[in-house]
């Protein structure tokens, strides 16, 4: 088995907002940079799953934090992958601090897909398991799975037509920019304080250049939910929970 792996970071001026802490958009940023450089270093990132015109796709996410650390703030993202199946892989994430407390943990579910069809690669097949079943960590993820979103009715809507700034090396819209349009919906009081949240993440289907997506907010209790779709059909779903 493998062991886990950290990285180092600080938090810089743009990724902060008006409260001088970073931004949810910034922190899943730094995580997802992470899952990409660690795949890099242990050789199996994109750049050489482009070699075999495959690459990797994330399906769900889950973050937690407790809270947002502040502008210049030194912290350290730790990262490893603790299981994986046919279709889906699960690499994990915990945030802390300089003096090793936590406050963050991130629960990330991946597939491999062919670039000509969009359809999923098997990760069991030899090919694939020779490289990637050799950094297996046994540890179990730091939060809950991601959960499974329905039911969204919103209340609000905005449209948003894909532009270039959106996409990204797969040709389909940004983790990131997904992100910032649900963010967007919510009033700017919601960031004001220093309040911990989880939020889960499900993507059910690409969004490309040109279309027009409807962005939905729903506020239920103490969680914003959110659901962007394309065509009439939903493509992301999301669920902020206050805590």
């Amino acid at each position: 088995m493998a062991e886990k792996t950290t990285y180092s970071y600080r938090v810089d001026p743009q990724d902060v907002d008006f409260t001088l802490r970073a931004t949810l958009s910034s922190l899943a940023n730094t995580v997802l940079s992470v899952a990409g450089i660690d795949a890099q270093r242990k050789g199996f990132g994109t750049d050489v799953l482009n070699r075999d015109n495959i690459s990797w796709v994330l399906l769900r996410m889950a973050m937690e934090f407790d809270r947002r650390p502040e502008q210049y703030t030194d912290f350290e993202v730790t990262t490893w992958v603790s299981d994986y199946a046919r279709m889906m892989s699960t690499r994990n994430f915990t945030v802390g601090d300089a003096g090793g407390r936590i406050f963050g943990r991130v629960v990330t579910q991946w597939c491999m897909i062919d670039l000509t069809s969009r359809r999923p690669v098997d990760l069991t097949t030899p090919a694939v398991a020779a490289t990637y079943g050799r950094y297996l960590v046994d540890a179990p993820s730091p939060a809950d799975a991601p959960r499974r979103i329905t039911g969204v009715a919103p209340q609000r809507e905005r449209s948003h037509e894909v532009v270039y700034s959106d996409i990204d090396f797969n040709r389909h819209v940004n983790t990131l920019r997904y992100l910032d349009m649900m963010l967007d919906m919510l009033p700017i009081e919601s960031f004001a304080g220093e309040q911990a949240v989880r939020m889960d993440i499900n993507f059910q289907r690409e969004c490309r250049y040109g279309q027009t997506l409807t962005i939905g907010h729903e506020r239920r209790d103490a969680c914003d939910l959110f659901e962007i779709s394309a065509e009439g059909s939903p493509a992301v779903r999301a669920a902020l929970e206050w805590r």
